[in-house]
């Protein structure tokens, strides 16, 4: 009797302990490292995308002055204040002359006194003219008188040579006055030089603009080609913007824009590309492209920051998947397609993508086969496969 109460008790251990066993068997098939990956499946659909590229960037000014001398001097007045709106031709600020304004009053005087030595120079001439046309009537009449033996032949030579003498001294008076009148000319052109010099220390806006910084202050010293000011136009703010390059095609001008300014990020700005950079950035791997607003609005700060979409035409029907679904293996672009419970790597050839990370398959598969999306870790051809809605549970 003893003997088989001790029986029972030691079955009913060998299948408690078959129990446990199984019961660890199943969870660490279930949780373990043998368990299935669970993955999620989409069947494979054609449509067509509405491929977009984005861009971060920078809002500049197409038309930026920096205002400065053309020689080094010392800033005598800036009448101006950053964000002042300026017109065309006004004052912006003014460099101190030093003595230009009293060499051109010496220039001033030179000029009078050039001009008074050429009408001494005419007036010269007039004498000078005056003195031929006489020995040209005394020559001729000695000459008369000469052939008729009246005048011996030692007057008429005099006389003769008295007329050469004076076509000599008229020519003289000739050379004076065009030299005087050069020395005029040379002294006018010195004075409009000078006087040019005197304007560029007027610093001048070369067109309607809004002054952005100011690099000098008054009684600093600036060299030559240094900025006091710096005026930008309005009107020609644009994004300067970087566009991934291994995503850039189809980039071109003209193509229509979506703006979101880091400080209004609620409001989407349209415009259009309006240039290409022909330099990329080969350090970034990056395309520059600056981006035109079709309305500058009034609150546009320069550098400010802005997300930049550009809408690119409409592709061709293809397969379409999502871009989680599509992986690198042995230096290969492909999928996991699933026939029934088994798993294949496919090949296949990418297109266009879109915003929304939607891919656009070329050649590979065809619509309504099934393929993995997401898995909880790397797959191969035999890995066994859970499929399941979600890999992660929603909270409740």
């Amino acid at each position: 009797m003893k003997f088989s109460k001790i029986f029972f008790i030691r079955i009913g251990l060998v299948a408690l302990g078959v129990l446990v066993l199984v019961s660890l068997g199943f969870v660490f098939m279930r949780s373990g490292p043998l368990a299935p990956t669970r993955v999620t499946v989409i069947t494979a659909s054609e449509g067509s995308l509405t491929p977009a590229l984005f861009g971060i960037g920078t809002v500049e000014a197409r038309r930026s002055y920096l205002i400065g001398p053309t020689v080094a001097g010392r800033v005598r007045q800036v009448a101006v204040d950053v964000g002042d709106a300026v017109k065309a031709g006004q004052l912006l600020a003014e460099m101190d002359p030093v003595d230009l304004d009293e060499r051109l009053a010496a220039l001033d005087a030179s000029i009078a006194r050039a001009g008074s030595a050429v009408a001494a120079a005419q007036a010269q001439r007039q004498d000078a003219l005056a003195k031929k046309e006489l020995a040209v009537i005394n020559a001729r009449r000695y000459v008369d008188l000469g052939e008729k033996n009246f005048m011996s032949t030692g007057a008429v030579e005099a006389k003769l040579q008295e007329q050469a003498s004076a076509d000599a001294a008229l020519g003289a008076t000739d050379a004076n006055v065009a030299a005087a009148r050069q020395d005029l000319q040379r002294l006018a052109a010195e004075k409009a030089g000078l006087r040019q010099q005197r304007d560029n220390v007027r610093l001048l806006a070369p067109s309607d603009g809004v002054v952005v910084s100011r690099e000098a202050e008054p009684g600093s010293t600036v060299v030559a080609g240094q900025a006091v000011l710096r005026l930008i136009e309005p009107a020609s703010l644009w994004v300067k913007t970087r566009f991934d390059q291994g995503r850039s095609a189809g980039l071109a001008v003209g193509l229509s824009a979506r703006v979101v300014r880091r400080s209004d990020p609620a409001r989407a700005l349209p415009g259009k590309v309006a240039r290409i950079e022909a330099l990329s950035d080969s350090v970034t791997e990056e395309r520059i492209a600056s981006v035109a607003f079709d309305a500058v609005p009034p609150d546009l700060s320069v550098g400010e920051m802005a997300e930049v979409t550009l809408q690119l035409p409409a592709t061709a029907k293809a397969v379409l998947l999502p871009n989680a679904s599509v992986k690198r293996r042995d230096g290969q672009t492909g999928v996991w397609r699933l026939e029934q419970d088994t798993l294949r790597f496919v090949p296949v050839r990418i297109g266009a993508t879109s915003l929304d990370g939607q891919v656009q398959v070329l050649e590979g598969l065809r619509a309504g086969e099934r393929i993995v999306v997401y898995s909880e870790k790397d797959l191969s051809a035999d890995s066994r496969i859970d499929v399941v809605d979600q890999l992660v549970k929603r909270a409740p």
